[in-house]
């Protein structure tokens, strides 16, 4: 079987880990699965950044629809 040239050879590249920002301080590194930090850089902005869940001051938004939805009881069967 010929192999097909449109298709490019990938058994021969390297890979290279992508360059990312770390969300805390910003500093650039690589996406590695040997960092147990990902996406951050160090355990510091990691527990800095679980602090701050930790704390409130990060909040998940809810769509705008849903913001003011009253919740109200189901009727009980006896």
């Amino acid at each position: 079987m010929m192999p097909d040239s449109t298709k490019p050879d990938l058994r021969n590249q390297s890979k290279v880990a992508p360059i990312v920002t770390c969300p805390h301080c910003g500093k650039e590194h690589q996406w590695d699965t040997n960092n147990r930090f990902r996406p951050f850089c160090s355990e510091r902005c990691k527990m800095i950044d679980l602090g701050k869940w930790a704390n409130e001051e990060y909040r998940v938004a809810q769509p705008a629809d849903e913001e003011e939805q009253e919740f109200t009881e189901p009727p009980h069967q006896a």
